[in-house]
Protein backbone atom coordinates (compact mmCIF):
# COMPACT_ATOMS: atom_id res chain seq x y z
CA UNK A 1 0.00 0.00 0.00
CA UNK A 2 1.71 3.37 -0.83
CA UNK A 3 0.22 6.41 0.97
CA UNK A 4 1.18 9.39 -0.79
CA UNK A 5 -1.15 11.79 1.71
CA UNK A 6 0.88 11.91 4.97
CA UNK A 7 -0.68 15.12 5.56
CA UNK A 8 -3.92 13.35 6.49
CA UNK A 9 -2.38 10.49 9.01
CA UNK A 10 -3.01 10.69 12.18
CA UNK A 11 0.28 12.61 13.92
CA UNK A 12 1.41 10.23 17.05
CA UNK A 13 4.81 11.84 18.15
CA UNK A 14 4.75 15.20 17.44
CA UNK A 15 7.59 17.68 18.06
CA UNK A 16 7.02 19.25 20.83
CA UNK A 17 6.19 23.49 19.91
CA UNK A 18 8.65 24.37 22.52
CA UNK A 19 11.14 22.40 21.14
CA UNK A 20 10.99 22.92 17.28
CA UNK A 21 13.22 26.36 17.13
CA UNK A 22 16.11 24.16 19.28
CA UNK A 23 16.60 21.66 16.38
CA UNK A 24 17.75 21.64 12.64
CA UNK A 25 15.39 22.61 10.39
CA UNK A 26 16.45 19.64 7.88
CA UNK A 27 15.29 17.25 11.09
CA UNK A 28 11.92 18.78 11.44
CA UNK A 29 10.87 18.24 8.37
CA UNK A 30 11.94 15.05 7.61
CA UNK A 31 10.40 14.32 11.26
CA UNK A 32 7.29 15.91 10.39
CA UNK A 33 7.02 13.69 7.28
CA UNK A 34 7.95 10.70 8.60
CA UNK A 35 8.90 9.25 12.41
CA UNK A 36 5.98 11.69 13.32
CA UNK A 37 3.61 8.83 11.92
CA UNK A 38 4.29 6.25 14.07
CA UNK A 39 3.35 5.35 17.50
CA UNK A 40 6.57 5.41 20.19
CA UNK A 41 7.40 1.98 21.09
CA UNK A 42 6.94 2.08 25.02
CA UNK A 43 3.04 3.07 23.65
CA UNK A 44 1.93 0.38 21.99
CA UNK A 45 2.64 -4.08 22.91
CA UNK A 46 5.51 -5.07 22.11
CA UNK A 47 6.16 -7.08 19.08
CA UNK A 48 9.76 -8.49 18.06
CA UNK A 49 8.71 -8.04 13.93
CA UNK A 50 9.61 -4.36 14.53
CA UNK A 51 13.17 -5.55 14.24
CA UNK A 52 12.50 -6.11 10.84
CA UNK A 53 11.91 -2.27 9.58
CA UNK A 54 14.40 0.25 10.29
CA UNK A 55 15.01 1.84 13.80
CA UNK A 56 14.97 5.42 12.30
CA UNK A 57 14.20 6.35 8.61
CA UNK A 58 16.51 8.11 6.62
CA UNK A 59 19.57 6.21 5.95
CA UNK A 60 21.86 6.11 3.27
CA UNK A 61 22.08 2.96 0.83
CA UNK A 62 24.69 0.76 1.35
CA UNK A 63 27.98 1.11 -0.93
CA UNK A 64 29.58 -1.17 -2.79
CA UNK A 65 32.30 -2.93 -1.71
CA UNK A 66 34.48 -6.31 -2.39
CA UNK A 67 33.07 -8.75 -0.02
CA UNK A 68 30.22 -9.79 2.05
CA UNK A 69 29.74 -12.73 4.23
CA UNK A 70 27.95 -14.02 7.50
CA UNK A 71 30.36 -15.66 10.19
CA UNK A 72 28.53 -17.47 13.12
CA UNK A 73 29.37 -17.01 16.53
CA UNK A 74 27.73 -19.16 19.31
CA UNK A 75 24.63 -17.76 19.50
CA UNK A 76 25.11 -14.63 16.78
CA UNK A 77 26.24 -13.92 13.64
CA UNK A 78 28.67 -11.26 12.32
CA UNK A 79 28.61 -9.62 8.84
CA UNK A 80 31.90 -8.93 7.41
CA UNK A 81 32.37 -6.03 5.06
CA UNK A 82 36.14 -6.56 2.73
CA UNK A 83 37.24 -3.66 0.65
CA UNK A 84 37.66 -4.10 -2.65
CA UNK A 85 41.52 -4.17 -4.35
CA UNK A 86 44.19 -6.35 -2.62
CA UNK A 87 45.01 -6.35 1.37
CA UNK A 88 48.12 -4.48 2.67
CA UNK A 89 51.21 -7.11 3.34
CA UNK A 90 50.02 -7.58 6.88
CA UNK A 91 46.60 -8.29 6.20
CA UNK A 92 43.84 -5.56 6.01
CA UNK A 93 42.91 -3.12 9.71
CA UNK A 94 39.59 -4.41 10.60
CA UNK A 95 36.61 -2.56 13.22
CA UNK A 96 34.52 -4.12 14.82
CA UNK A 97 31.62 -2.73 14.65
CA UNK A 98 28.08 -2.65 17.27
CA UNK A 99 25.14 -1.63 15.53
CA UNK A 100 22.44 0.97 17.41
CA UNK A 101 18.65 0.29 18.83
CA UNK A 102 18.81 0.34 22.39
CA UNK A 103 19.92 -3.50 22.66
CA UNK A 104 16.33 -3.96 21.61
CA UNK A 105 15.78 -3.42 18.15
CA UNK A 106 17.86 -3.96 15.63
CA UNK A 107 19.35 -6.58 13.55
CA UNK A 108 22.51 -8.12 11.14
CA UNK A 109 21.26 -5.48 8.54
CA UNK A 110 20.27 -2.76 10.41
CA UNK A 111 23.38 -0.15 9.72
CA UNK A 112 24.92 -1.88 6.65
CA UNK A 113 25.10 1.77 5.30
CA UNK A 114 27.57 2.96 7.91
CA UNK A 115 29.25 -0.38 7.83
CA UNK A 116 30.54 0.00 3.97
CA UNK A 117 31.12 3.55 4.60
CA UNK A 118 33.80 2.50 7.40
CA UNK A 119 34.65 0.13 5.20
CA UNK A 120 35.34 1.80 1.69
CA UNK A 121 36.37 5.25 3.74
CA UNK A 122 38.69 4.11 5.88
CA UNK A 123 40.13 0.74 3.26
CA UNK A 124 39.00 -1.48 6.52
CA UNK A 125 37.51 -4.77 7.06
CA UNK A 126 34.24 -3.88 9.19
CA UNK A 127 32.89 -6.59 11.24
CA UNK A 128 29.10 -5.51 12.52
CA UNK A 129 28.28 -7.98 15.03
CA UNK A 130 24.51 -8.94 14.93
CA UNK A 131 24.33 -9.52 19.11
CA UNK A 132 21.40 -10.74 21.01
CA UNK A 133 18.70 -8.26 21.97
CA UNK A 134 16.37 -7.95 24.77
CA UNK A 135 13.64 -8.71 26.08
CA UNK A 136 14.00 -11.84 25.32
CA UNK A 137 18.14 -12.06 25.97
CA UNK A 138 19.00 -9.13 28.20
CA UNK A 139 21.72 -8.79 29.53
CA UNK A 140 24.58 -9.72 30.12
CA UNK A 141 23.69 -11.50 26.28
CA UNK A 142 24.75 -8.66 24.45
CA UNK A 143 28.48 -8.09 26.33
CA UNK A 144 29.00 -12.15 25.92
CA UNK A 145 28.61 -11.58 22.17
CA UNK A 146 30.59 -8.49 22.00
CA UNK A 147 33.32 -10.32 24.10
CA UNK A 148 32.93 -13.04 21.83
CA UNK A 149 33.39 -11.49 18.34
CA UNK A 150 36.50 -9.71 19.87
CA UNK A 151 38.20 -12.84 20.80
CA UNK A 152 37.26 -14.08 17.60
CA UNK A 153 38.70 -11.03 15.04
CA UNK A 154 41.97 -11.20 17.49
CA UNK A 155 42.40 -15.00 17.04
CA UNK A 156 40.61 -16.17 14.12
CA UNK A 157 40.92 -13.19 11.99
CA UNK A 158 44.15 -13.29 10.20
CA UNK A 159 43.30 -16.56 8.92
CA UNK A 160 39.60 -16.48 8.39
CA UNK A 161 39.35 -12.50 6.80
CA UNK A 162 43.23 -11.83 6.26
CA UNK A 163 43.07 -8.94 9.19
CA UNK A 164 45.72 -7.89 10.97
CA UNK A 165 45.59 -8.25 14.59
CA UNK A 166 47.72 -5.00 15.30
CA UNK A 167 45.06 -2.58 13.75
CA UNK A 168 41.74 -3.25 15.79
CA UNK A 169 38.97 -1.03 16.33
CA UNK A 170 35.89 -1.05 17.87
CA UNK A 171 32.93 1.02 17.92
CA UNK A 172 28.93 1.70 18.08
CA UNK A 173 26.38 3.96 17.97
CA UNK A 174 24.24 4.60 20.99
CA UNK A 175 23.58 1.03 22.67
CA UNK A 176 26.45 -0.48 20.26
CA UNK A 177 28.78 2.33 21.61
CA UNK A 178 28.19 1.42 24.87
CA UNK A 179 28.79 -2.21 24.27
CA UNK A 180 32.53 -0.60 22.33
CA UNK A 181 33.07 1.12 25.09
CA UNK A 182 33.04 -1.66 27.91
CA UNK A 183 34.91 -4.06 25.40
CA UNK A 184 37.85 -1.52 25.52
CA UNK A 185 37.78 -2.50 29.22
CA UNK A 186 37.33 -6.41 28.53
CA UNK A 187 40.36 -5.97 26.22
CA UNK A 188 42.63 -3.97 28.20
CA UNK A 189 41.90 -6.26 31.26
CA UNK A 190 42.29 -9.94 29.52
CA UNK A 191 45.16 -12.01 29.84
CA UNK A 192 46.80 -11.34 28.01
CA UNK A 193 45.08 -7.91 27.00
CA UNK A 194 44.04 -7.21 23.20
CA UNK A 195 45.62 -4.08 21.80
CA UNK A 196 42.74 -1.79 20.65
CA UNK A 197 43.87 0.87 18.65
CA UNK A 198 40.81 3.00 18.50
CA UNK A 199 37.12 3.62 20.02
CA UNK A 200 34.68 5.27 18.20
CA UNK A 201 31.91 6.09 19.99
CA UNK A 202 28.30 7.82 18.29
CA UNK A 203 25.98 8.87 20.47
CA UNK A 204 26.99 6.08 23.37
CA UNK A 205 25.64 5.18 26.18
CA UNK A 206 28.03 5.38 29.10
CA UNK A 207 25.70 5.76 32.09
CA UNK A 208 22.73 3.47 32.89
CA UNK A 209 22.06 5.21 35.69
CA UNK A 210 21.73 8.53 34.79
CA UNK A 211 18.16 9.89 35.79
CA UNK A 212 15.40 12.05 33.70
CA UNK A 213 15.83 14.61 36.38
CA UNK A 214 19.48 15.40 34.92
CA UNK A 215 21.46 14.08 37.61
CA UNK A 216 24.48 14.06 37.17
CA UNK A 217 24.05 14.49 33.40
CA UNK A 218 21.67 18.14 32.41
CA UNK A 219 21.19 17.03 29.08
CA UNK A 220 18.49 14.80 30.30
CA UNK A 221 16.94 17.37 31.90
CA UNK A 222 17.51 19.95 29.21
CA UNK A 223 16.29 17.79 26.24
CA UNK A 224 13.29 15.89 27.75
CA UNK A 225 11.34 17.38 24.89
CA UNK A 226 13.97 15.81 22.54
CA UNK A 227 12.28 13.97 19.65
CA UNK A 228 13.58 10.24 18.91
CA UNK A 229 15.06 9.67 22.13
CA UNK A 230 13.11 10.78 25.08
CA UNK A 231 13.30 9.67 28.23
CA UNK A 232 10.09 7.55 27.88
CA UNK A 233 11.70 5.84 24.89
CA UNK A 234 15.06 4.99 26.78
CA UNK A 235 13.96 3.80 30.09
CA UNK A 236 11.49 1.51 28.18
CA UNK A 237 15.24 0.47 26.48
CA UNK A 238 16.64 -0.02 29.84
CA UNK A 239 13.81 -1.66 31.24
CA UNK A 240 13.96 -4.16 28.66
CA UNK A 241 17.54 -4.52 28.56
CA UNK A 242 18.13 -4.35 32.50
CA UNK A 243 15.33 -6.10 34.31
CA UNK A 244 17.49 -6.17 37.14
CA UNK A 245 18.46 -2.53 38.58
CA UNK A 246 21.50 -3.53 40.65
CA UNK A 247 22.88 -4.42 37.14
CA UNK A 248 22.77 -1.29 36.31
CA UNK A 249 25.50 0.30 38.19
CA UNK A 250 28.16 -3.25 37.40
CA UNK A 251 30.87 -1.31 34.56
CA UNK A 252 29.94 -3.48 32.07
CA UNK A 253 26.33 -1.79 31.93
CA UNK A 254 27.91 1.31 32.63
CA UNK A 255 31.50 1.88 31.56
CA UNK A 256 32.22 5.43 33.26
CA UNK A 257 31.71 3.58 36.60
CA UNK A 258 34.57 1.35 35.32
CA UNK A 259 37.63 1.62 37.92
CA UNK A 260 40.21 4.88 37.53
CA UNK A 261 42.94 3.13 36.80
CA UNK A 262 41.72 1.39 33.21
CA UNK A 263 41.14 4.09 31.53
CA UNK A 264 44.64 5.00 31.48
CA UNK A 265 44.72 1.98 29.76
CA UNK A 266 42.09 2.53 27.33
CA UNK A 267 42.53 3.44 23.39
CA UNK A 268 42.35 6.58 22.17
CA UNK A 269 38.77 7.70 20.84
CA UNK A 270 36.95 9.20 18.40
CA UNK A 271 33.40 10.44 20.29
CA UNK A 272 30.62 11.72 18.62
CA UNK A 273 27.63 13.16 19.98
CA UNK A 274 24.21 15.37 19.16
CA UNK A 275 23.40 18.25 20.90
CA UNK A 276 19.51 17.81 21.00
CA UNK A 277 20.61 14.40 22.55
CA UNK A 278 19.45 13.15 26.52
CA UNK A 279 22.81 11.23 26.17
CA UNK A 280 25.24 14.11 25.37
CA UNK A 281 26.72 15.01 28.43
CA UNK A 282 26.98 11.56 29.61
CA UNK A 283 28.97 10.81 26.31
CA UNK A 284 31.17 14.21 26.67
CA UNK A 285 32.03 13.28 30.34
CA UNK A 286 33.07 9.84 28.87
CA UNK A 287 35.79 11.27 26.57
CA UNK A 288 36.80 13.69 29.44
CA UNK A 289 37.25 10.92 31.76
CA UNK A 290 39.63 9.27 29.07
CA UNK A 291 41.29 12.65 28.78
CA UNK A 292 41.93 13.30 32.44
CA UNK A 293 43.91 9.65 32.37
CA UNK A 294 45.98 10.70 29.02
CA UNK A 295 44.14 8.92 26.41
CA UNK A 296 44.05 11.26 23.32
CA UNK A 297 40.62 11.78 22.61
CA UNK A 298 38.82 13.87 20.17
CA UNK A 299 34.89 14.93 20.53
CA UNK A 300 32.54 16.25 17.95
CA UNK A 301 29.24 17.88 18.97
CA UNK A 302 27.02 18.29 16.59
CA UNK A 303 24.82 21.35 16.71
CA UNK A 304 21.00 21.32 17.25
CA UNK A 305 21.04 17.66 15.99
CA UNK A 306 18.74 14.76 18.17
CA UNK A 307 19.99 11.34 19.62
CA UNK A 308 19.38 9.15 15.05
CA UNK A 309 21.55 11.03 12.91
CA UNK A 310 24.34 8.66 12.46
CA UNK A 311 21.51 6.27 10.46
CA UNK A 312 19.74 9.47 8.45
CA UNK A 313 22.18 10.63 6.53
CA UNK A 314 20.44 9.69 2.56
CA UNK A 315 20.38 12.46 0.33
CA UNK A 316 18.44 10.68 -1.97
CA UNK A 317 15.38 12.73 -3.64
CA UNK A 318 13.03 10.11 -2.44
CA UNK A 319 13.43 7.44 0.22
CA UNK A 320 11.33 4.20 1.08
CA UNK A 321 11.19 3.00 4.11
CA UNK A 322 9.27 -0.07 5.57
CA UNK A 323 7.95 0.44 9.00
CA UNK A 324 6.56 -2.73 11.13
CA UNK A 325 3.63 -2.17 13.40
CA UNK A 326 1.40 -5.06 14.76
CA UNK A 327 2.97 -7.11 12.16
CA UNK A 328 1.44 -5.07 9.38
CA UNK A 329 3.91 -3.52 6.69
CA UNK A 330 3.16 0.04 5.63
CA UNK A 331 5.13 1.42 2.89
CA UNK A 332 5.68 4.93 3.26
CA UNK A 333 7.12 7.71 0.11
CA UNK A 334 8.54 10.39 1.54
CA UNK A 335 9.34 13.66 0.35
CA UNK A 336 12.66 15.10 -0.31
CA UNK A 337 15.18 14.09 2.57
CA UNK A 338 18.35 16.04 3.35
CA UNK A 339 19.93 15.48 6.16
CA UNK A 340 23.28 16.82 5.85
CA UNK A 341 24.63 16.42 10.06
CA UNK A 342 24.13 12.92 9.51
CA UNK A 343 25.96 12.95 5.76
CA UNK A 344 28.88 15.06 7.96
CA UNK A 345 29.20 12.66 10.82
CA UNK A 346 29.25 9.75 8.68
CA UNK A 347 32.16 10.97 6.93
CA UNK A 348 33.72 12.51 10.20
CA UNK A 349 33.54 9.04 11.58
CA UNK A 350 35.03 7.47 8.67
CA UNK A 351 37.67 9.75 8.72
CA UNK A 352 38.77 9.33 12.33
CA UNK A 353 38.68 5.41 11.57
CA UNK A 354 41.45 5.74 8.09
CA UNK A 355 43.43 8.59 10.46
CA UNK A 356 43.78 5.90 13.51
CA UNK A 357 44.82 2.95 10.94
CA UNK A 358 47.33 4.71 9.32
CA UNK A 359 49.33 6.09 12.22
Amino acid sequence: MVDTTADTRKVLQPIHPDFVSKLLPEYVAHHNATTAFVPPIYSVPWNPAVRNGPAVFGGSEPLKVGDIKDIPLSHCDMRVFTPEGSPPPDGWPVFIFFHGGGWCLGNISTENSFSTHMCKNANSVVVSVDYRLGPEQPYPAAVDDAWESLQWVFKHGPSEIGVNPGKIAVGGSSSGGNLAAVLTHKASQAEPPIPLILQLLVVPVTDNTAGADGVPYSSWRENALTPALDPGRMLWFRDNYLPNVADRSKWDNSPILAPDEWFAKAPKAWIGVAERDLLRDEGIAYGEKLRAAGVEVEIKVYKDAPHPIMAQDDLSLRVRARVIIHEIFHILIMPHSVLKVGKQLVADAGAALAKAFQA
